[in-house]
């Protein structure tokens, strides 16, 4: 029904305006007396099979919500309840800030993918917390960044403090240096910065009662120079894993006219690229760090090329956007199967 009625209707409008209607709109129908229990009742799958331990998290199934769909932990329960085995919350800076100006996000549906340049637009990360400083029963991750008007010498700072704000409201922890839409960012990805970085985090992280998983968020873009770098940085810091990889910015291939809007590109296009990084980590790594694959997955055959190239946990954004709740389902009760 999603894809044949729903769809249609909700891609006739500005995309980032229809992202906050639907969240309104979730919102509204969880309120109803008996329909979060029928909603989950229908999307989600719970069978020992799912269930992995990664980075000593026992995850009750392997499939993720990425970070940025609900940046300000608005709706962690009620997209929950459609079957996730984790949200991923973020990315969250320090400060609020409004990101960059709109029209900032595209949608390509001829190529099924997403532009976006939204720029860190989030309400700080003590605005998050308020909110999820309750949470009970879903497993979350943190991703963090730093401000726009923090410079790349000062980023640790930012980076810091959201770690030390999160730390006892989330399951883990993502340090994104990889998204295209701030500048500079992406410099963080070298070798000193990010090893400076990712040691910073791993000192305060073991001042801690209990330490968290420090994951790092990598570009699709890197060279295999690049990715063998990130593989040195992994083990040098004891970073508990990778996500590979973010949106990037090649355009190889595109057929919609939106393609030549500025930022980083996610969904079908990206999926191939996202399955190499994915199986160039865990080959020339001999797997010895967890990955979460994302990119491009729309279908129970995309999830599973990225976990047969060595991903242990997938996330879903573009995906989920084109395909509706129903493939969170449809790749869990796949993965029975498997």
């Amino acid at each position: 029904m999603y894809r044949y009625l729903i769809k249609p209707i909700l891609f006739l409008g500005d995309p980032e305006w229809i992202h906050y209607f639907v969240f309104s709109l979730i919102r509204w129908v969880h309120k109803i007396p008996g329909i979060p229990f029928l909603i989950r009742h229908y999307y989600q799958v719970n069978h020992p099979q799912l269930k992995k331990e990664v980075f000593g998290i026992t995850f009750n199934n392997p499939v993720g919500l990425a970070a940025g769909f609900d940046k300000d932990a608005k709706l962690y329960r009620e997209l929950s309840h459609f079957g996730f085995g984790f949200i991923e919350i973020g990315t969250l800076t320090p400060k609020a800030q409004d990101g960059n100006p709109k029209k900032r996000l595209f949608r390509l549906a001829g190529d099924q993918g997403l532009i976006n340049r939204m720029g860190f637009n989030n309400e700080g990360v003590k605005a998050a917390v308020s909110r999820i400083k309750h949470n009970k029963n879903v497993l979350i991750g943190g991703n963090i960044g730093k401000n726009k008007t923090t410079p790349n010498e000062k980023a640790v700072d930012d980076y810091i403090y959201c770690f030390n704000i999160l730390f006892d409201h989330v399951d883990y922890f993502v340090v994104n240096v990889s998204s295209p839409n701030t500048p500079n960012l992406r410099a963080l990805q070298e070798k000193k910065p990010l090893t400076d970085l990712l040691n910073a985090l791993q000192e305060l992280n073991k001042t801690k009662e209990t330490t968290k998983p420090i994951l790092l968020k990598i570009a699709p873009d890197l060279s295999n120079d690049q990715l063998m770098d990130i593989i040195d940085i992994v083990k040098i810091t004891h970073t508990a894993g990778v996500i590979a990889t973010n949106t990037t910015l090649s355009r190889e291939g595109l057929k919609s006219t939106h393609k030549a809007q500025q930022g980083g590109l996610s969904g079908q296009p990206l999926k191939s690229r996202s399955t190499e990084v994915i199986r160039f980590l865990a080959e020339k790594s001999n797997k010895a760090f967890p990955i979460i694959g994302v990119g491009g997955i729309h279908k129970p055959e995309d999830a599973l090329e990225k976990l047969n190239a060595g991903a242990d946990l997938i996330q879903l954004y573009t995906g989920f956007v084109y395909e509706g709740p129903g493939i969170v389902k449809r790749i869990n009760k796949r993965l029975i199967k498997k």
